[in-house]
């Protein structure tokens, strides 16, 4: 067990959270319920003025530190205090505590291996987010990794902790890296103890490799010389395995076939981000966490009207599939019922009715017609004769030689031929109008 000691006046030590070469980190408590996170570097520093090349550049990175809290960011850990311990002189950072795993831990029993593609876009925002905060003011973390990254379970936001690299001086940040550092997550110029914006993007990078596939790129074997020198050789010369065979392998046997291919499913922008992230040159990666954030930003808006249109196109095409459906059952029907009976349409069967009255009516009048033109020869004959002349009627019956009076006279009460066909022709000619 760790020695027990003062940190500073009115700040209780509650014990260590964390050891490591970079440094310890101590849960303490100041005066009533307050808990904080303290951060306690291994360089001491013998002088507290000017003349301390140590003590100067905690002072300055301090001084730049301050500038993450000027602004509050509810993914950036609280910077409250810096000083010196009581006991061995030691420079240290105090933090807000952060209650809740870190993203090593989500990555561990019970847990899954992996996080779910939603879970890890919106950390990928929140990091995002975190990194842009502290280099729109100028200050780089240096140490990004799963364990400086934690899950507050009161906010349910991700937050980035630990700023202990970044108050280190150039020549104490190299030493550090390279015996204690966290190479599995370390970009490859800090190999040679630089550390740009760039830096961490790769770092973030990383992380979001590790939550996406179930490990990082290059994992270490163990934290001899030979394994952290062949991991980073690995970050500057060897190729990133495929991240999607990787997660494949970690999924959840807990989870069901149908969500194993929808986790499978990870949006293209976010591979090609990831992708860009861990460009071997800090050139072709993006130049710090403002640009990061920018493009996080933009392909979510495209992927959000891209998924709005599909959702639309679905949408149509299955209504298009419904009304497919019900037309054909249409056809269905009207095919049925046509090969069971033929419909007439009430129209058209009065249309019908309608026209066989007037064939009826024109064909009885054609008959009636042809009927009447049969009785009229007599009168034509007379008419086309011209009118009876009586006077040379006389006179040739003057010249005729008398005949018998039973042949010329008719009988009594006996009309004449002549008048007897007037009088039928009349009658018929009433009988004709009296029909029509």
């Amino acid at each position: 067990m760790g020695r027990v000691f003062t940190i500073a006046d009115g700040l209780e030590n509650m014990g260590a959270l964390r050891t490591g070469g970079q440094g310890s980190v101590y849960k303490g408590r100041r005066m009533g319920p307050i808990i904080s996170a303290v951060k306690i570097l291994p360089t001491p520093i013998y002088a507290e003025n000017a003349d301390d090349d140590n003590y100067r550049n905690f002072q300055n990175e301090v001084e730049k530190l301050k500038k993450v809290n000027e602004v509050p960011n509810p993914n950036v850990v609280k910077i409250l205090n810096s000083g010196i311990t009581e006991s061995g002189s030691l420079p240290f950072i105090e933090m807000e505590f952060i209650e809740g795993p870190d993203l090593g831990e989500l990555l561990k029993p019970p847990h899954n291996p992996i996080f779910t593609v939603k879970e890890a876009i919106k950390l990928a925002d929140q990091l995002a987010g975190a990194i842009s905060h502290c280099h729109n003011v100028g200050v780089k973390h240096g140490d990004i990794k799963s364990n400086n990254v934690k899950l507050n379970i009161h906010s349910g936001n991700y937050v980035l902790l630990d700023f202990g690299l970044s108050v280190m001086s150039d020549e104490q940040r190299r030493s550090s890296l390279r015996h204690a550092g966290a190479v599995e997550f370390m970009a490859p110029e800090q190999n040679e103890g630089s550390m740009l914006f760039q830096t961490d993007i790769y770092s973030y990078g990383v992380v979001l490799y590790e939550l996406l596939a179930g490990q990082v790129p290059f994992p270490l074997k163990d934290n001899g010389e030979t394994a952290r020198n062949a991991v980073m050789i690995s970050h500057m010369d060897s190729k990133v395995p495929d991240l999607l065979a990787l997660r494949r392998k970690h999924l959840p046997e807990n989870w069901s076939k149908n969500q194993q291919d929808k986790e499978m499913q990870i949006p293209v922008w976010l591979l090609n981000m990831i992708s860009i992230c861990l460009e071997k040159s800090p050139d072709k990666r993006y130049s710090n966490g403002i640009e990061l954030q920018e493009a996080i930003l933009i392909n979510s808006i495209i992927a959000s009207r891209q998924e709005q249109e599909d959702n639309i196109i679905t949408v149509l095409k299955t209504e298009n599939e419904k009304l497919q459906a019900h037309l054909l059952q249409y056809q269905q029907k009207t095919l049925i019922t046509k090969k069971a009976s033929v419909i007439i349409p009430k129209s058209l069967f009065i249309g019908l009715i309608l026209l066989l009255i007037a064939a009826v009516t024109y064909g009885g009048y054609t008959v009636l017609s042809k009927k009447s033109r049969v009785s009229l020869p007599v009168k034509d004959s007379i008419s086309k004769t011209g009118p009876v002349d009586l006077k040379s009627i006389t006179k040739s019956s003057k010249q005729i030689p008398p005949v018998n009076d039973s042949v010329i006279k008719p009988a009594k009460n006996q009309p004449s031929p002549l008048n007897g066909k007037k009088k039928k022709h009349r009658k018929k000619k009433k009988k004709f109008l009296g029909l029509f």
